[in-house]
C-alpha cells in the first residue's frame, strides 16, 4: 500500500498542525510505503518572498524530522525537487472540466480571506491531483477540508483513463482523518495562524509560559467547581497528558478548591514534558545542517525514480516524446 501526504510550508508549525496532521503521518509511515512531501509549489500561491519560503521549507523539514519522521521508513522530499509534478499537472489540466474546478470550495474560501485570485490558486486541485497520481498512490489521508480535492483527483484520473486507456492512472482512495478534537487556540477558537491564537510546536519556554498562563478563563472563585464544558485548558491538557492525569484534572475541576492558575501550571508542565524529546532532537538536527540536505536530496532521488515511470507511461499514452 502506497501512502501519499503533503504539508505546505506556510510558517512555523503549531501544535494544531502536529495533532491534526503530523501525528497521524508519523504513525502511517509504519503501515505502508509512505511518500511525504513539502508542498512548496503550492505555497507559491500565497508566499511571494523567496527567502521566506526557503526558510519555511527548512523549518518544516527540521520539525518533521525532529518529531519522528524516519527517512528509512518513508520517502521525504521537497515537491519542487521533482519537476515531474508540474508536467503531469499540465497534462491533467487538458482533460479537467472547468466546471469541476469552479465547484471547489477551497478557491472561494481563500479568495474570501484575502488571498489574491490567481490561476495557480484556481488550478490548485489539478496540481494536487498530479501530486497524488504521479506516485500511483493507493491511500491519501486528508482532513475533511481536503476531501473534495481527493474526489477531484479521482474524477480527473477517470477522465484520463477514459481518454487514453483504462488503467493508465491508479484511482486513489481518501482516508478521512478524524481530527483529534479540534485543537483550541489561546482564545478558545480553532487554533489557526489567521486567528493569531497559536502555540508553536517549538515555542521558546518563556513565551510558552506566557501564552499558557494568559489563557482567558471565567471568574469562578477558587473554592467553587469549575465548568468543564468548553474549557481550553482541559482540551489542550487532554492532548499532552496521560489519561489518568486528564481524569484527575477533570475531577479537580468538578471538586473545586483549586484555581485556574494551578491548572495552567499543570498544562504548562505536561506540554513541556510531551515535546521535550522532540525539542532535544531538533537541537541535534539544527546543529548538523547537512543532515537535512542529505535527507531531502535522497528523498527526491527516490521520489523522482517513481515519478519518472508514471510520467513516461502518461507521455507515451498521450503521444508526447
Amino acid at each position: 500500500m502506497r501512502i501519499l501526504s503533503g504539508l505546505q510550508p506556510s510558517g512555523r508549525l503549531h501544535i494544531g498542525n502536529y495533532f491534526g496532521m503530523m501525528e497521524a503521518a508519523l504513525k502511517l509511515q509504519h503501515e505502508g510505503e509512505a511518500f511525504y512531501f513539502i508542498a512548496d509549489y503550492h505555497s507559491l500561491t500565497s508566499i511571494h518572498d523567496g527567502k521566506l519560503l526557503r526558510s519555511h521549507v527548512r523549518d518544516l523539514a527540521i520539525d518533521f524530522l525532529a518529531c519522528g519522521l524516519d527517512p528509512a521508513k518513508c520517502v521525504f522530499f521537497r515537491q519542487s525537487d521533482v519537476p515531474e509534478h508540474t508536467e503531469l499537472a499540465w497534462i491533467l489540466s487538458t482533460v479537467t472540466p472547468m466546471g469541476l474546478l469552479e465547484r471547489c470550495h477551497s478557491y472561494k474560501d481563500k479568495t474570501a480571506r484575502g488571498i489574491a485570485a490567481s490561476h495557480g490558486l484556481f488550478a490548485y486541485p489539478v496540481l494536487m491531483a498530479a501530486d497524488i497520481l504521479i506516485y500511483d498512490s493507493d491511500l491519501v489521508p486528508v482532513g475533511r477540508d481536503q476531501k473534495q480535492h481527493v474526489e477531484v483527483t479521482r474524477d480527473i484520473a477517470v477522465k484520463m483513463n477514459e481518454a487514453f486507456g483504462e488503467g493508465l492512472l491508479k484511482i486513489p482512495t481518501p482516508r478521512i482523518r478524524e481530527e483529534t478534537a479540534v485543537v483550541p487556540g489561546l482564545d478558545g477558537q480553532k487554533m489557526s495562524k489567521s486567528y493569531g491564537n497559536t502555540i508553536e510546536l517549538f515555542e521558546e519556554p518563556a513565551k510558552l509560559k506566557k501564552k499558557i498562563m494568559g489563557i482567558p478563563t471565567d471568574s469562578t472563585p477558587v473554592e467553587s467547581p469549575k465548568p468543564t464544558e468548553g474549557s481550553s485548558i482541559l482540551a489542550l491538557y487532554q492532548l499532552v497528558a496521560t489519561p489518568a492525569d486528564y481524569d484527575s484534572m477533570i475531577a479537580d475541576f468538578q471538586r473545586g478548591g483549586i484555581g485556574y492558575g494551578e491548572f495552567k501550571k499543570r498544562l504548562l508542565q505536561a506540554m513541556t514534558e510531551h515535546f521535550a524529546p522532540y525539542r532535544e532532537r531538533r537541537a541535534e538536527i539544527v546543529a548538523n545542517p547537512s543532515y537535512v540536505d542529505h535527507v531531502l536530496a535522497e528523498g527526491a532521488e527516490k521520489a523522482r525514480a517513481v515519478a519518472r515511470q508514471t510520467l513516461r507511461r502518461v507521455r507515451d499514452a498521450v503521444g508526447l516524446g
